[in-house]
């Protein structure tokens, strides 16, 4: 039981212990000292310090180190590169007066002396809060936004009023378990409305690559675009596409940063029609791009807005402890484009036919040689007794080398 336990311990029985006669008072004094250890006449003051209501004076020390000292022993430790503190004190011992003589330091000299008296575990104490505040502007910096960031404002939360042409957009990356080099990105885009999907693989993250990748997934698009979202990910907050949506009169805009619900409809696609289908290898020759190309350009796309049915959320309502969701009937992003009333009438038809020429089980057959084939081209990379489960997500490894070890030798005994 600790001191915070022990007082909440007292501060319940004060009301019982003033109503209690001299017996029960005894009482409930043998029942406190048992299961708290204190001592009996401890307790009685305390109790007595409770019923009258007085707080407790903690007795305080006046400072011996003041703010003078804590900044020049900041200094100091930036100076020789943050030592800890039994590194630090000889230190000072011998460089003070020298960076006092340099002018690099100006503290008085009743400062000087605290410095020179200082012990390495004050040092470290005194040092702990500077070192605090360095680590959590480590871990949390966030670099502040460009120009053009600034530019674009941010949209978060549900999408209201929503018509055909309100675009999502993100990257997922084909890296494996190691981020060196360059890999595949797949650019993968969603249609808010009708959940219509398009996507695009390309080498590396060159803003350029990304941009004409993003202009032909928008040249087989059968709706024009009203506007484009997407996270704060350098390859789409640029110039090069901020320009190119304000010349095609297309809105932009991007969601908060680390809040992933603003892009909830694409994170959604990113796992069922790039992970599922791909899984988590690293694919970063032109022969495999070439076959995932080819996916997305032609079965994959067809496959997923023709024959994938997609369930919009009609409403959520919390019902004690869970949230009921209604959603309505499942219905293909091709159905609801037909139905939405938003499309030309010779886009509609041109999808109707392509529709009507589709035969499903073709289409499925025509995906799995073609991933087949990409996983050929991956096993043919490693060697020939490696098993990779591709769909199980790598660790990313720190050893980028094995090390051995000699044994020693000797003599048996």
């Amino acid at each position: 039981m600790d001191v915070r336990a022990r007082r909440q311990y007292l501060e319940t029985l004060i009301d019982r212990y003033c109503r209690s006669r001299k017996r029960s008072k005894g009482a409930i004094l043998n029942e406190i000292c048992r299961n708290t250890g204190q001592n009996r006449k401890y307790v009685i003051r305390k109790l007595a310090r409770l019923a009258r209501g007085e707080a407790r004076k903690r007795r305080t020390r006046r400072a011996f180190y003041g703010q003078e000292t804590r900044s020049a022993l900041g200094m100091l430790w930036e100076i020789f590169e943050r030592p800890c503190g039994q590194r630090l004190r000889p230190l000072i011992r011998t460089e003070l007066e020298r960076l006092r003589r340099l002018g690099e330091l100006r503290i008085s000299n009743v400062t000087a002396a605290k410095l020179l008296r200082i012990s390495s575990a004050t040092i470290d104490r005194l040092l702990r809060p500077k070192k605090a505040e360095e680590k959590t502007r480590k871990r949390y910096r966030r670099g502040h936004p460009g120009l053009i960031s600034q530019m674009i404002p941010l949209r978060m939360g549900e999408w209201k009023n929503v018509r055909v042409g309100q675009v999502d957009m993100d990257l997922v990356i084909h890296c494996g378990a190691s981020l060196e080099g360059e890999y595949g990105h797949s650019l993968s885009t969603v249609d808010v409305y009708s959940g219509w999907w398009e996507g695009e693989i390309v080498m590396g993250r060159s803003q350029f690559r990304i941009f004409n990748a993003l202009k032909e997934i928008g040249s087989r698009s059968p709706f024009s675009w009203i506007s484009l979202h997407c996270d704060n990910d350098n390859a789409f907050i640029n110039a090069m596409l901020y320009q190119y949506a304000q010349e095609k009169h297309i809105g932009m805009s991007r969601s908060r940063p680390y809040h992933k619900n603003d892009n909830a409809q694409i994170e959604q696609k990113n796992y069922t029609h790039v992970r599922r289908p791909l899984g988590y290898l690293r694919y970063d020759t032109e022969p495999e791009l070439t076959i995932i190309r080819d996916l997305y350009r032609h079965e994959m796309r067809l496959m997923k807005n023709f024959f994938q049915p997609v369930m919009k959320l009609v409403s959520k309502q919390r019902v004690g402890g869970r949230v009921k969701r209604i959603y309505d009937e499942p219905k293909t992003p091709y159905q609801r484009l037909m139905e939405s009333g938003q499309l030309r009438k010779e886009k509609a038809e041109e999808l109707r036919k392509i529709y009507l020429s589709l035969n499903p089980a073709e289409l499925k057959r025509s995906i799995d040689r073609k991933l087949n084939a990409l996983f050929d081209l991956y096993q043919k990379k490693k060697k020939p007794s490696l098993t990779v489960d591709p769909y199980k997500k790598l660790e990313p490894t720190m050893v980028t080398f094995l090390m051995s070890e000699d044994l020693p030798v000797r003599l048996p005994i």
